[in-house]
């Protein structure tokens, strides 16, 4: 067969680990349900041209050499189930007709919605299982294991995920090992295909040709960071209203918020040896600053211990009711590290191997990065975002709105801040709203003569924060004016000064 031996022939130590994996699924697969109860589902895009291809090695193996020898490249008596979406790219079209000629498929083509016609398609022709070629990271793929049973309100079938763990490295490996045709779209520079109304090429392959007026795009197997293959995908908004030009919104939407607007965030450090008193939360003050720097309002910081469900209900809550939240500490590949677990948790996802920050760390550590289960590489399924940036030895985590610092001291943190700020700032997502304006005020004033004014002082002024305090007993009393009006901070400020004969405050400067 001549997949299996252009595989096993290669120098991909990778690629042919997850190659034989992928073949153990199927002809697994094969043992518990006939030929006839199988069926594989078609699209034309790169993941099932990789399946097509793991399903005729899998199928001629699992039959013996002498099938293979006997029935050649066009005896492939597997069902295929075909959707032909009227807003497919002609491309797709042409290439699965091409590839079902080529290689005997029997097509079951589909053209009402995909779920009433597969109820119609089940309910004619019985099927048990259906291949499907989703990788982690797919919309699809959150909650799914190399056997899972269809979803309520489906039609009952188990759905085999042969290459549920393979990268978009290693479906690009394949192709190019295996010699096979593809659609062509991916050598003009799409990398992940859906509809001609959300699919573009992805920038990232730009060749910026300027002696053309026609922008030219390298193909999709030379992009370098897979986690980037849906850069492609975009919503592609209605034509221009009141003389705006259309937007092309890659991912996230972000919108102009009003300087003044006040954003919230929480911090939580994970750790016992905070709680025990063996270790200083060092990170929680600094954070608070840095946050607090570019207008950001901390509504909490707290501390829990080195336990999955004390993470996941902290997360939980605080990401619910918080623009953002920052966790750090329990980050690392010993039994205490559970604060991915508890994040994954809070999100009601699971830990799965993210194949890109596989490769990442051994890269990094080399030899110590053994095996396909690293601790280290397991991330909440379908949620994270690796930020990377050069000057980060290790990149940070995003789930959501939620941040994973892996700092360890206030240094560390410095730096990951500022990369983090870059990185947030162009797209958007960490907003920079107008900074806090502040004061400072002392006085010798016992706490009982103050404390009435102070309490009128605040129904007076709402959107001024109004705090008071000691350095200790024998120092004067602090009171504190923070808001983002600095005219509302001034006449705050006086209203105080009022209300006390003249000289009673002081200003002082606490930078």
């Amino acid at each position: 067969m001549e997949i299996d031996k252009a595989i096993r022939e290669c120098d991909d130590r990778r690629l042919k680990t997850k190659y034989n994996n992928a073949i153990y699924v199927i002809q697994r697969a094969l043992a518990l349900y006939s030929i006839e109860e199988v069926a594989f589902s078609f699209n034309g895009g790169k993941d099932s041209t990789v399946l097509l291809h793991l399903l005729r090695a899998g199928y001629f193996l699992h039959k013996g050499e002498q099938s293979c020898i006997n029935g050649g490249v066009k005896d492939f008596p597997m069902r295929t189930i075909y959707f032909e979406c009227p807003s497919a790219f002609p491309e797709i079209n042409s290439f699965t007709y091409d590839a079902a000629n080529t290689y005997g498929l029997q097509l079951d083509i589909i053209r009402s919605d995909f779920k009433s016609g597969l109820e119609a398609l089940l309910k004619a022709k019985p099927i048990r299982a259906i291949f499907l070629g989703v990788r982690m990271g797919d919309p699809t793929a959150v909650g799914q294991e190399q056997f899972s049973p269809s979803s309520p309100g489906w039609p009952p079938f188990m759905r085999v995920n042969p290459i549920l763990d393979w990268s978009y490295r290693d479906v690009w490996a394949f192709l190019l090992t295996s010699k096979v045709q593809y659609c062509s779209l991916y050598d003009q520079g799409y990398t992940s295909i859906g509809s001609i109304h959300d699919t573009v090429p992805n920038s990232l392959l730009s060749m910026n040709n300027s002696s053309s007026s026609k922008e030219v795009f390298r193909p999709a197997y030379l992009l370098s960071d897979g986690r980037l293959e849906r850069a492609g995908r975009v919503k592609k908004l209605p034509p221009s209203v009141g003389g705006k030009k259309p937007v092309v919104a890659n991912g996230l939407n972000s919108m102009d918020l009003p300087k003044s607007s006040l954003l919230m965030a929480s911090a939580i450090a994970v750790g016992d040896e905070i709680l025990l008193g063996t270790a200083e939360d060092q990170l929680g003050h600094s954070l608070c600053r840095k946050l607090h720097s570019i207008g950001w309002s901390v509504s909490q910081t707290t501390v829990v211990r080195n336990d999955i469900d004390s993470v996941a209900e902290e997360v939980e809550r605080r990401q619910s009711t918080n623009d953002m939240v920052f966790v750090y500490g329990g980050v690392g590949p010993l039994h205490s590290d559970v604060t991915l677990a508890g994040v994954a948790k809070a999100f009601g996802v699971r830990l799965a191997p993210d194949e890109e920050f596989e490769e990442y760390l051994r890269h990094l550590i080399g030899d110590q990065c053994t095996g396909d289960r690293n601790e280290m590489a397991l991330l909440p399924e379908g949620i994270t975002e690796l930020l990377h940036h050069e000057k980060l030895i290790v990149p940070l985590i995003k789930c959501k709105n939620v941040i994973i610092l892996t700092a360890t001291n206030v240094l560390e943190l410095d730096d990951e801040w500022n990369c983090l700020i870059e990185l947030m700032r162009s797209s958007g997502e960490l907003v920079m709203t107008q900074p806090f304006v502040s004061k400072c005020l002392t006085t010798t004033l016992a706490d009982l003569e103050v404390a009435q004014p102070v309490s009128k002082l605040c129904l007076e002024f709402p959107d001024v924060y109004i705090g008071c305090y000691r350095k200790s007993r024998r120092e004067p009393l602090r009171i504190y004016l923070e808001g983002k009006d600095q005219d509302r901070i001034e006449s705050a400020k006086e209203a105080l000064c009022k209300k006390f004969h003249p000289g009673a405050f002081s200003e002082i400067n606490l930078s």
